[in-house]
């Protein structure tokens, strides 16, 4: 059992960065962590995710701008998420997930960040941030 919870969001200008992050309690070991965001109308799109060797994939929303820092948390509890360049298109709230499993095949991880996060087993309350011009 894992209880995720995210910190960072807020209001931010167009153009600027944030920094979220997300701390996992209970056993975080043997997960494949990531990010999600659901913006108002659209469906839930995968952000990018990493697993427990440090592999990550980035979904198409990422569009360069968004990076998993490759530095972690020594005990891997907390995943962060840097945003930059911000537009007000990417205002939405961020979800923090997990899924949990010893090894995880490069498709199922394509799979899941290239969707609406079928797949994770476990999920934040999310974090809002919003971008204004």
């Amino acid at each position: 059992q894992v209880q995720l919870v995210e910190s960072g969001g807020g209001k931010v200008q167009a153009g600027g960065s944030v920094r979220l992050s997300c701390t996992a309690s209970g056993s975080a070991y043997f997960y494949c962590f990531g990010w999600f965001l659901q913006a108002p109308g659209p469906e839930r799109e995968g952000v990018a995710l990493v697993d427990s060797d440090g592999r990550t994939a980035y979904g198409d929303c990422a569009t360069g701008r968004f990076i998993i820092p490759q530095a972690q948390d020594n005990t891997k509890t907390t995943l962060h998420l840097e945003t930059n360049n911000l537009k007000p298109e990417d205002t939405a709230i961020y979800y923090c997930a997990a899924a949990y499993g010893s090894q995880f095949s490069d498709q199922w991880i394509s799979t899941v960040v290239g969707g609406t996060g079928n797949g994770m087993d476990y999920w934040g309350k999310g974090t809002l941030v919003t971008i204004s011009t």
